[in-house]
């Protein structure tokens, strides 16, 4: 009664993780870009509960010994990256990724981050950045007296300068992809960084070789499901509840079992 108590404790502790991975799912069901998250459960170590009877054992019912689990604890809490809506806005500093593939940014120290994309700027430095203000690693300068923005599905920057007939070339995107995306460690913005269980970024160009391909005027929405989510949170407060009943009855238990000396 002991071990059912601490083992309704650890399923109890899993579920409330899991409640709080589905609540920021659903907080986030209209943010651009985002990612859901999902956690991945597993078996705590087994142990050896004692011997059966010979009886049993001549059967072969369970083998030798019965061995018992003792709760439940994360393997995991990952991000899934299934390709979400894509919103049209017709506005040129919008951009999607249509398929496989991340933006490369540069942090302020120096390091690397990862973006799907999203709401673009210039930044003071005269770079094409993030809305936090990152610059994309490809540092693409647009000039000041840029009059538009075109960025095709290679991802071959142009603009029109006042007074040229044409648009100027000022930059080219790539992408880069990842042998494990779900391993990415989130930094919020919308930017993730790679991890060792994610792999070394690999590059590539936008529309070659499996890569995606840009989408200008285009943001692309939250994966997230609705009633999905809804659905998964409803699950996760019945395993709570039944969880919070073990630790009930096993309290009862120990009760009656204390009330007999008197």
């Amino acid at each position: 009664m002991f071990d059912a108590l601490y083992i309704s404790a650890t399923g109890m502790q899993a579920q409330q993780l899991n409640v709080d991975t589905i609540a920021n799912n659903l907080a986030n069901v209209n943010t651009t870009g985002f990612k859901k998250g999902k956690v991945g459960f597993s078996d705590l170590m087994v142990r050896e509960a004692g011997r059966l009877q010979p009886s049993l054992e001549e059967a072969g019912i369970l083998g030798a010994e019965n061995r018992l689990g003792a709760g439940v604890g994360i393997a995991s809490v990952s991000k899934l990256f299934d390709m979400g809506d894509l919103k049209k806005t017709e506005s040129a500093w919008d951009l999607a990724i249509k398929g496989e593939g991340f933006l490369e940014v540069t942090m302020p120290d120096g390091s690397s981050a990862y973006t799907r994309g999203g709401t673009f700027k210039i930044n003071k430095d005269g770079l094409l950045a993030t809305a936090g203000g990152y610059p994309l690693k490809a540092n693409v300068a647009v000039p000041d007296n840029a009059q538009s923005l075109q960025i095709d599905n290679d991802g071959r920057v142009r603009v029109e300068v006042a007074g040229q007939g044409t648009p100027v070339e000022v930059g080219q995107l790539d992408l880069v992809r990842f042998t494990s995306p779900s391993a990415l460690t989130p930094q919020g913005d919308n930017l993730y960084r790679s991890s060792t269980g994610s792999g070394d970024a690999i590059a590539g160009k936008a529309a070659e070789d499996g890569m995606g391909s840009f989408a200008q005027g285009f943001l692309e929405g939250s994966n997230v499901k609705l009633n999905e989510e809804m659905v998964n949170l409803m699950v996760a407060q019945r395993v709570y509840e039944a969880n919070v009943k073990v630790m009930q009855a096993s309290d009862e238990m120990l009760g009656m079992i204390n009330g007999l000396r008197k």
